[in-house]
């Protein structure tokens, strides 16, 4: 019991310095991995418009709109990673991870 306890802690510690670029990594897989469901709606939303009103709306989407997500919700995603209890918070990114990992292979991104 205390040899996993002290793999968990070492896991946990060895990710610490890195809690910004993990909570980034998860929200951008995210949007990789269901970004294309969100521009459906848009597409759909806009099809009646002309298409320079559909490009500037998409440019302005893709590029301001999920680059704006990503700066004002990485922080966020990080605060709850560090909600976490220490000792389970190495694994739990890992089964992230994985879970991600799952959902891409599930929507045949992988």
């Amino acid at each position: 019991m205390e040899v996993l306890q002290s793999f968990l802690w070492q896991l946990t510690r060895w990710m610490q310095p890195y809690y910004g670029e993990i909570a980034l990594t998860i929200l951008a897989t995210v949007l990789v991995v269901y970004g294309d469901v969100l521009n459906k709606h848009i597409k759909r939303m806009l099809s009646p418009y002309h298409f320079i009103i559909r490009t500037i709306v998409f440019v302005l989407v893709c590029a301001f709109g999920y680059g704006l997500l990503m700066v004002f919700t990485t922080p966020l995603v990080k605060q709850i990673l560090l909600m976490i209890p220490g000792l389970y918070r190495g694994v739990i990114i890992v089964g992230v991870f994985l879970l991600l990992g799952y959902l891409a292979e599930h929507r045949r991104y992988i």
